[in-house]
């Protein structure tokens, strides 16, 4: 790892400063057109910062407790993509809405039957005129109950090999033939759904790119992630991190004092976290560098994910038997970061008025974390192919 951040008098850190302490409450809007949300993006809507200067806008942005709108899958996936391929009507249409906050987006990619294979997607998208037809169905669709518009992978082309007839589209939510059923998980939380198209008919100026282009423009926008100094939260990188844990347990909040059992768990699982926060460092060092990331990259989410899930049995384990009881969890403050991280994954604010169920939640939504984006197997296979060079078979 071999880069430094600039000091406190350097003119990057001013500006942001500067204008910090002029907006000190900012709307999503003013972040947005100031380019605050996107500043490795180009004008107008960025900045066209280096990764350095995104990392000292995180600093001086989490130093002032100011957070970026929360829309994830807008921000993140929806709108890279029109930035990329879409038209300037689309761009002038989506784009700023979707940085500020004010449209909330969800993603239409996994079905029933096409989930860590995504490319055997069967979502029908046939045209007619000035429309496309959709039909099919996708699951796991978080957020679709509160999103105004969706990004839809469907199969426009059934006679082309299965990553050549996909076409990517921009799906109002609102359409007359899309319904949805909720999936409630086992936290008590809606945040998932299964969503259903039924003759839904979109405009033709909602294909984004071009026709049957749409698995390369799924593919290109995960390039976009922007660089972060976060720590790093246990949920998928938000929510309560390990070092909100210990610093919990130094105030007194789990409680009773620590057993040796108990002080060497919780020391494992700080070990863990530091291990990951390196493993992003030489990740971010490499790219700061003009580098590839290199292995590293590979193992990162298979550690992190398991990683969390440690984390939050953690918790529980340290508050003993009334660790099982809903509401319960170590008592103490969590960092700002941290506990808008863990609103954000739940959609549902106003299910979380303090910290006690912010750890039970954690805890029961664990589980996911080695199967969403991934499953543990197929992570593993991915790193034993492509990273130590094992052939694929066993027997090969």
């Amino acid at each position: 790892m071999d880069f430094e951040l600039a000091t406190g008098d350097d003119p990057r850190r001013s500006t942001v400063r500067s204008w910090l302490a002029e907006h000190p409450n900012p709307t999503g809007r003013a972040l947005a057109e100031a380019g605050w949300v996107v500043p490795h993006w180009p004008p107008p809507y960025g900045l066209d910062a280096d990764p350095v200067h995104q990392l000292i806008i995180d600093e001086e942005f989490q130093r002032a407790g100011v957070g970026r709108p929360t829309n994830p899958i807008g921000i993140g996936w929806a709108a890279p993509t029109i930035l990329m391929a879409g038209t300037e009507a689309q761009k002038d249409r989506y784009l700023w809405p979707a940085l500020a906050g004010e449209e909330f987006w969800c993603q239409l990619f996994s079905e029933p039957d096409a989930g860590s294979d995504l490319a055997s997607l069967s979502t029908k998208a046939v045209r007619d005129g000035d429309e496309w037809v959709i039909n099919g169905s996708k699951i796991w669709t978080s957020g679709a109950h509160l999103a105004q518009f969706g990004i839809l992978l469907a199969r426009s082309n059934p006679d082309a090999p299965k990553r050549k007839g996909i076409s990517y589209f921009v799906c109002p939510m609102h359409t007359p033939g899309i319904t949805m059923s909720p999936i409630i998980d086992m936290t008590g939380a809606h945040s998932f759904n299964q969503v259903f198209f039924t003759d839904v008919r979109l405009p033709a100026a909602c294909l984004v790119g071009e026709e049957n282009d749409g698995w390369r423009l799924a593919k290109a926008t995960l390039a976009n992630e922007r660089v972060s100094l976060s720590s790093g939260g246990a949920l998928w990188g938000s929510g309560p991190s390990i070092g909100d844990l210990v610093e919990l347990v130094k105030a007194g909040g789990a409680g009773a004092p620590l057993g040796p059992a108990a002080r060497q768990a919780l020391v494992r699982t700080w070990i863990e976290g530091e291990v990951l926060r390196l493993i992003r460092l030489r990740s971010l060092s490499a790219r700061l560098a003009g580098r590839p990331p290199g292995p590293e990259a590979s193992v990162q989410k298979l550690l992190a994910d398991e990683h969390g899930q440690h984390v939050m049995a953690v918790a529980k384990e340290l508050v003993g038997a009334s660790g099982m009881l809903a509401g319960s969890g170590p008592a103490g403050s969590l960092s700002a970061r941290s506990q808008r991280g863990a609103t954000e994954i739940r959609f549902a604010p106003d299910l979380m008025p303090g910290v006690a169920p912010v750890w039970h939640y954690g805890f029961l939504f664990s589980p996911a974390l080695t199967i969403g984006g991934g499953t543990w197997a197929v992570q593993r296979n991915i790193i034993a192919e492509w990273v130590l060079g094992l052939p694929r078979d066993i027997g090969a």
